[in-house]
């Protein structure tokens, strides 16, 4: 059985092959390419197809958030399950990684992160959870974030619950505490954040924080 295809798009030589032998050690991950830009990291996620893409944000040529937008357009394009991009900073408050989380990256993470939260992020990301928490993305946004002055309307076909418990989901909530908090089950919570994603357009709870941050919701 194949583990979890991996690939990493960084201008430093050195960090590429750091993290092609941390990968490699791990007996359900894959590593099969890298690139040392941005546009590089586009032609080889085509070719490569990996499940997970670690993304550097500064590079030559092009930049993180361009590349994660281009990789992320061409998998759309091709059809199937698009690669769930981490951008890697070196900066806790980085207006960069906030750009690249709305282009359409899973989360961030610092370069500097230790091994196996790395991995275990990697891991996270995969089986579709975001590796932000609310709290490094709300202190993004307040840093750096362009805010809407409106909000918008699609926020308004939420139904009275559905927008309960997105706010519940914006301010990081698991859904065992949305369901505690709510008096329902664990199961209508995810249904109901399914739900709020769709009419929203959005991708997944690190995108639902980056909407409500943006708009002033929370």
């Amino acid at each position: 059985m194949s583990g979890i295809r991996v690939a990493l798009v960084d201008d430093q030589a050195l960090f590429r092959a750091g993290i092609r032998m941390l990968v490699s050690s791990q007996p359900d991950l894959e590593f099969v390419g890298e690139a040392g830009d941005g546009r590089e990291g586009i032609a080889m996620a085509a070719e490569r197809q990996p499940d997970v893409v670690l993304m550097d944000i500064r590079m030559p040529v092009l930049d993180g958030i361009e590349s994660t937008r281009g990789i992320l357009a061409q998998a759309a394009q091709r059809g199937g399950r698009q690669p769930r991009v981490i951008v890697l900073t070196t900066f806790d408050l980085d207006e960069a990684a906030a750009r690249a989380i709305r282009a359409g990256a899973s989360g961030f993470l610092l370069k500097d992160t230790d091994p196996e939260f790395l991995l275990a992020a990697i891991r996270t990301v995969h089986a579709g959870t975001s590796v932000v928490a609310a709290s490094a993305t709300r202190e993004l946004f307040e840093h750096f974030g362009e805010i809407a002055a409106e909000v918008p309307e699609a926020f308004e076909l939420l139904t009275g619950r559905e927008k309960e418990i997105f706010l519940l989901a914006a301010r990081g909530l698991s859904n065992a505490e949305i369901a505690r908090r709510e008096y329902v089950s664990e199961a209508t919570v995810k249904t109901h954040v399914s739900r709020i994603l769709g009419k929203l357009g959005l991708r997944d709870r690190v995108q639902l924080v980056v909407f409500a941050y943006e708009h002033r919701l929370v």
